[in-house]
C-alpha cells in the first residue's frame, strides 16, 4: 500500500484524522510504499492491549488478546471496570470476551498477556477489596484460578512472576499503576516494605526480592535523589530467565514533572545487583540476548539515541545513530536473528505516529505506516503505538487513536522480512 492511499484512507475513515488533513496531504505526496493495515477492533467501545513487551498473539498467531471500556480521556476509577478479550483473526476478527478486571491503567492495561509456554493461558491483574491479585484463565477449557499477588512481567518458563507496588505506582506515575487502594507509605521518601517481589504462579506465594529502602542504599545516588520520593517500574526477565532489568527511580525535589532514572539488573533471587545505566535518562528498553539490553538512554559522553550494553560490564555500543533518533518502544523481531528491530515514534509536530522496522544488516529505516494522534491524547490518557508482534515474527499489532478513539490494527510485514 502506498502513503497516498494510506492517508487517503484515515481521512476518510474518520473527523479525527480529517482534522489533520493539511499534515495528512502533504506526507501522501509520496510514493512511499507501506505495507498492508487491517482494523482488527471497532466502536462504539474502545480498544487497546497496551505495552509492547508482553505476548498478545497465541502461540499459533490466530488469536489476539485485547482490552474494552466504554470511555476514554480521563483516569480509571476504582468502580471502573475493563473488560477482557480476544479477538479471533480465523473467524472475522470475532471479539470473544474472556473476563474483566479493576486494576488497571491506560499505558499498560491490567498486564494481560499470554504465558510462556503454554498453548491456552492467559493472565491478568485484578483487585479482590483491598488487594491486587492476578487471574490465570484457560481460554480452550474456561478453567480459571487466582494468585494472592499481581504480577508485571513473567519469566520465559511461564513460572515466576515478578512485580513492583502498583499503589505507590499509582501515586507516583497515573497511568502505570492502578486506583482502588491507597499507597500505605505515600508519605515515606524510600520504604522498607515496598520493593519488587517474585511470584510463584504454581503455589501463589510471593517474596519480596529488596525493597526501595534497600536500592536508595545501594551504590552511589545521585544529588538529586537526596530527599526525592523514589519508586520501582518496568520489569523485564531475560531469555534464560537468569536475570532481569528495572527501572529505579525518583523526582528531584521541586520538580513536579521531570524523573530521574537508575537502570538496574539483578539475578532472579534477588542478588548481584548491577547499575548498568546511571546516567539518568533510560527510557525504553528490551533484552536483545541473556546478556545485551538495547535502550534509549543518553550515556555520559554520548549523544541521545539507542544504546546497546552487556550486562555486568562497562560494554556500550550506538545502535541506529542518525536513524533511530528519538525514543520509541522498541523489540527484536523473533524468527530473524538480531536482524529486525520493531520499534515507534511518539507524536511528531503533524501529531503523527510512525511504527517501523530498522533493519541492522543495512541500518535502514522502513516505515509501517502513519497515524495520527488527536491532540487530546496525551499525558497519562495517551495512545502509544506499542507495536506488538506475532509467534513468526510477520505481523504486528498497534494500538492507535486515529480513527474515532482508541483500537488495535494489524500490519502484515511478511513482504518486508521475508
Amino acid at each position: 500500500m502506498n502513503t497516498r492511499r494510506h492517508f487517503l484512507q484515515q481521512l476518510l475513515a474518520g473527523t479525527a484524522a480529517c482534522a489533520n488533513w493539511q499534515s495528512l496531504l502533504r506526507a501522501a505526496d509520496t510514493d512511499e510504499k507501506l505495507p498492508p493495515v487491517r482494523q482488527l477492533t471497532k466502536g462504539p467501545k474502545f480498544h487497546w492491549f497496551a505495552y509492547y513487551d508482553k505476548l498478545q498473539f497465541d502461540p499459533t498467531g490466530r488469536y489476539i488478546l485485547g482490552m474494552q471500556v466504554g470511555f476514554e480521556g480521563r483516569s480509571p476509577k476504582p468502580d471502573d471496570e475493563l473488560r477482557i478479550g480476544m479477538v479471533d483473526t480465523a473467524e472475522n476478527d470475532k471479539w470473544i470476551e474472556l473476563g474483566k478486571s479493576t486494576a488497571w491503567g491506560w499505558q499498560q492495561g491490567c498486564m494481560l498477556q499470554w504465558i510462556p509456554g503454554s498453548a491456552s493461558e492467559v493472565i491478568w491483574n485484578d483487585r479482590d477489596g483491598d488487594h491486587y491479585i492476578s487471574r490465570i484463565l484457560d481460554v480452550k477449557t474456561g478453567r480459571e484460578r487466582t494468585i494472592p499477588h499481581a504480577i508485571y512481567t513473567l519469566s520465559p518458563d511461564g513460572k515466576t512472576g515478578i512485580v513492583p507496588d502498583f499503589r505507590r505506582l499509582n501515586d507516583v506515575r497515573p497511568g502505570y499503576g492502578y486506583t482502588g487502594i491507597p499507597d500505605p507509605a505515600a508519605k515515606e521518601l524510600a520504604p522498607q516494605d515496598s520493593g519488587i517481589w517474585s511470584v510463584d504462579l504454581s503455589s501463589g506465594k510471593s517474596k519480596l526480592l529488596f525493597s526501595v529502602a534497600d536500592l536508595a542504599a545501594f551504590g552511589t545516588l545521585p544529588e538529586d535523589a537526596r530527599g526525592a520520593k523514589q519508586w520501582f517500574n518496568h520489569l523485564l526477565f531475560n531469555q534464560d530467565a537468569s536475570r532481569f532489568v528495572f527501572l529505579h527511580r525518583w523526582r528531584p525535589v521541586n520538580e513536579t514533572t521531570k524523573f530521574r532514572t537508575r537502570m538496574v539488573t539483578s539475578s532472579a533471587a534477588g542478588k548481584d545487583l548491577h547499575v548498568i545505566d546511571p546516567s539518568g535518562f533510560t527510557s525504553h528498553f528490551i533484552w536483545r540476548d541473556p546478556r545485551h539490553l538495547l535502550m534509549w538512554t543518553r550515556p555520559e559522553g554520548h549523544p541521545p539515541g539507542f544504546y546497546l550494553m552487556r550486562d555486568q560490564t562497562d560494554q556500550i555500543e550506538q545502535i541506529g545513530a542518525g536513524v533511530m533518533t528519538t525514543d520509541g518502544h522498541c523489540t527484536y523481531l523473533p524468527g530473524f536473528g538480531d536482524r529486525w528491530i520493531l520499534n515507534d515514534t511518539y507524536p511528531d509536530k503533524d501529531r503523527l505516529q510512525h511504527p517501523y522496522l530498522f533493519d541492522v544488516n543495512t541500518r535502514t529505516r522502513i516505515p509501517l505506516g502513519h497515524f495520527y494522534s488527536p491532540k487530546e491524547y496525551t499525558g497519562e490518557v495517551r495512545c502509544d503505538n506499542h507495536p506488538r508482534f506475532s509467534p513468526d515474527g510477520t505481523k504486528v499489532v498497534i494500538d492507535s487513536p486515529h480513527n474515532g478513539g482508541r483500537q488495535m490494527f494489524l500490519i502484515d510485514i511478511a513482504g518486508i522480512v521475508k
